[in-house]
């Protein structure tokens, strides 16, 4: 099992911080396939009002027993070289990416079917928080869908 990393970043997920994880993959040449799910804010409507902005929160000791726990079950089910999960935890805007799955194999159909078993288990099982800002000033708890 791969060594255990901090999943949870400050703000968004930058677009560097990302090309920088794939560029780090071009030396494992045992992978042949990469599958990249990425979440970015975006602009719901809720009962009148505009989102502007999510602000995400978690309790992040539970919420990292969880997501290891995601991880060696996914590991174990999956042929999988090399696994990242990344998410942001503050106020992160519109059109900002907030959710980070990266996952590799030696061959394509392993890495489609475990991003999408990994992203479904993290958004169903794993606490982590988004409270909907809107344009007004006003707030709602997000209801994932």
């Amino acid at each position: 099992m791969a060594k255990k990393k901090n999943v949870f970043i400050q703000g968004e997920i930058t677009s560097a911080f990302i090309a920088n994880a794939i560029a780090k993959h071009q030396s494992k040449t045992e992978i042949g396939a990469h599958n990249i799910f990425l979440g970015q804010v975006r602009k719901d409507q809720v009962e009148g009002q505009t989102v502007s902005a999510i602000e995400f929160s978690c309790y992040e000791e539970m919420a990292e027993k969880k997501l290891s726990e995601i991880r060696e079950e996914t590991f174990a089910k999956y042929d999988l070289t090399c696994m990242h999960i990344y998410h942001s935890l503050g106020t992160v805007n519109l059109g900002e990416i907030c959710f980070f799955v990266f996952v590799s194999a030696a061959h394509r159909p392993q890495v489609y079917e475990a991003t999408e078993y990994i992203v479904n288990r993290i958004k169903e099982e794993v606490p982590i928080f988004g409270k909907e800002l809107f344009e007004t000033g006003e707030y709602q708890w997000k209801k994932n869908t």
